[in-house]
This record gives C-alpha cells, sequence and structure tokens, in this order.
C-alpha cells in the first residue's frame, strides 16, 4: 500500500521523520530518478535513492523495532561525527544490523543524563514532535538565592528569543550553601531551554541532568556512558504512550525479561528493569515503567549527599 515518504523511509531506519522530511526539502531523495517533494507517497516497489544511496524495503516484513536507554555523560556530543573528533553519543551505542540508531531527545555536551535511541524513525519522531507533549524532567544544581517570585515567574512563563517557555512544575531538591537542586518538567525540547530560562533571572545553572523522558526515567544501576534495552513488552507500552499502534513484534508479553507481578499481586520478579521513582509533577502517570519506593541517586544529589 501506498504511504507518505517520510514515514516510509522512517520505518526502514534510516532516520526520523523530520529528518527525511529536511532531506527532502535539500534534494537529497530521489523516487523513481525524480526529486522527491513533501507529501509524495510511495510503495515498497518504487526505488528510492537517498544520497544516490539505494533503499531496499525488506519484503518479509520490518525487523523488531529496538529501543535503548542510554546514561549520557558530560562531555559526549549528540552528533554523529565531529570536525573537532570530540567523543560522541553514537560511539557508545551497539551495533545494528539493517537499520541505524536514531536519537531521541538530544542533550548539550555539558549536559548528561537520559536519553533514548530507536531504530524506528516514526516512533522517535512521535516522542520528540511538539504535539505530542511527552514530558521531560530534569535535575538542575542552581547557583544564586532563588526566590518564591522567580519560582513563580518560572512557571508563569519567559519571553525568550524563540518564544514564550515555562516549567509546567518545579520542586525543591535541597541542597546547601550557594548551590540548590531543582526538579523541573516541560513539555517541549527546543536547545537549552531549561539553562535559557533560568539564566533569563541571572542564575547559573552549574549542572543539568535529565532523569525522565515521557514514561522512561533514568535506570539508578545505569552507569555513565552505558546503555540499557527495553523488553517487547517495555517497548509495546512505550508506543501505547505516544498513542502509536506497537509493532506486532511487541504485542506478547511472552517474551524473556518481561515482568509479570505474582500471583499474590506482588512484584517478584527479578527480570524487570525497575528503578527507583523522582519527585515529580502531580500529574505524573501512575503506570510508569520503572517504579519504586525509594528516592532515586539524582534526587539524594539534588539534596546535598555529595
Amino acid at each position: 500500500m501506498a504511504d507518505r515518504i517520510q514515514k516510509m523511509l522512517a520505518q526502514t531506519g534510516i532516520g526520523s521523520r523530520r529528518e527525511i522530511e529536511g532531506w527532502i526539502k535539500e534534494g537529497r531523495i530521489r523516487v523513481n530518478n525524480r526529486t522527491a517533494k513533501l507529501g509524495d507517497t510511495i510503495t515498497t516497489e518504487d526505488k528510492i535513492t537517498v544520497d544516490s544511496r539505494l533503499i531496499r524495503f525488506k519484503r518479509t516484513g520490518p525487523a523488531a523495532p529496538r529501543v535503548l536507554i542510554y546514561n549520557k555523560p558530560e562531555g559526549r556530543i549528540c552528533s554523529r561525527k565531529d570536525p573537532e573528533n570530540r567523543p560522541t553519543v553514537y560511539q557508545a551505542m551497539p551495533k545494528v544490523s539493517g537499520a541505524r540508531w536514531i536519537a531521541v531527545g538530544r542533550l548539550d555536551i555539558n549536559s548528561s543524563g537520559l536519553m533514548l535511541f530507536t531504530t524506528d524513525g516514526e516512533l522517535a519522531n512521535r516522542l520528540m514532535h511538539p504535539s505530542s507533549e511527552v514530558h521531560r524532567v530534569y535535575s538542575v544544581r542552581v547557583l544564586g538565592d532563588v526566590s518564591d517570585d522567580d519560582l513563580a515567574q518560572l512557571k508563569q512563563g519567559i519571553e525568550l528569543d524563540d518564544g514564550m517557555a515555562s516549567f509546567d512544575h518545579i520542586s525543591d531538591a535541597g541542597g546547601e550553601g550557594a548551590n540548590h537542586w531543582y526538579h523541573v518538567t516541560l513539555r517541549e525540547g527546543r536547545q537549552r531551554e531549561v539553562r535559557r530560562l533560568w539564566q533569563h533571572l541571572g542564575f547559573r545553572v552549574s549542572r543539568l541532568i535529565r532523569i525522565q523522558y515521557g514514561m522512561i526515567i533514568l535506570p539508578r544501576q545505569l552507569r555513565a556512558n552505558k546503555t540499557q534495552e527495553l523488553t517487547p513488552y517495555e517497548v509495546k507500552k512505550l508506543y501505547v504512550s505516544v498513542h502509536l499502534d506497537p509493532p506486532r513484534h511487541s504485542m506478547s508479553d511472552k517474551n524473556k525479561g518481561v515482568h509479570r507481578p505474582s500471583k499474590k499481586g506482588k512484584d517478584r520478579s527479578r527480570t524487570s528493569r525497575q528503578v527507583d521513582t523522582v519527585d515529580l509533577a502531580p500529574k505524573q502517570s501512575k503506570n510508569s515503567l520503572y517504579k519504586g519506593k525509594s528516592r532515586s541517586r539524582v534526587a539524594d544529589q539534588g539534596r546535598g549527599s555529595r
């Protein structure tokens, strides 16, 4: 069946829909020897090339999509290649056959914490698109004396160079002396938005760690520059959370490593990837993939434990 070119190509894993739309505007994609245009529809029978490289559609059906959690350290950039030869996040990704990893939610070189990577461009687009309103939670260490009026203004909204911005929620996470930790939540991912909001009021952000993206919380046990793959059941839950039909490969919860509650209703499984939760906005989803009873390591950092 025919479908939009950016959607069809995103399903092959060569890039997100947003990336592919940019390639179309740049004239880098050809359909049956003619330059592709936004709005074109294609089938698997069409000849598609990207920068003269032929794209092959698998006739046996797409491979099961994969999703990785990555704990980004400071000092790594989110580009695939860097003219300055700085280390990139892609160097930490495992090899994948017949697809490529697409980053969900970039972080600047001085920020650390949770990133997601997937081989499904449609999922990546849905997770990042502003219309999905997927919330991001950051642990921020701020230098300066923050007043209640400052916090109110950050939640009410501040006019930045690229429009109004605000935090949906701010919670005090402790700290001593001039440095203080806050957990902040927003539902878009504009460039350096968290830092720019604080800087607009004259505060310097000395640490910024993303601890949650949508329903995924940074696993407490995941070390910096390491990845952890979601199970098929967890991938299904992620698709549902952004209103996408789960791929058939992820529909069953009979896959190895899937969390199941015991017959007594208590969690006795050791295969479920669980981590501790943090203090989030009141509207936090109750069915997050990762739940626990104690505070997270990042929350402890925010309370001056380090």
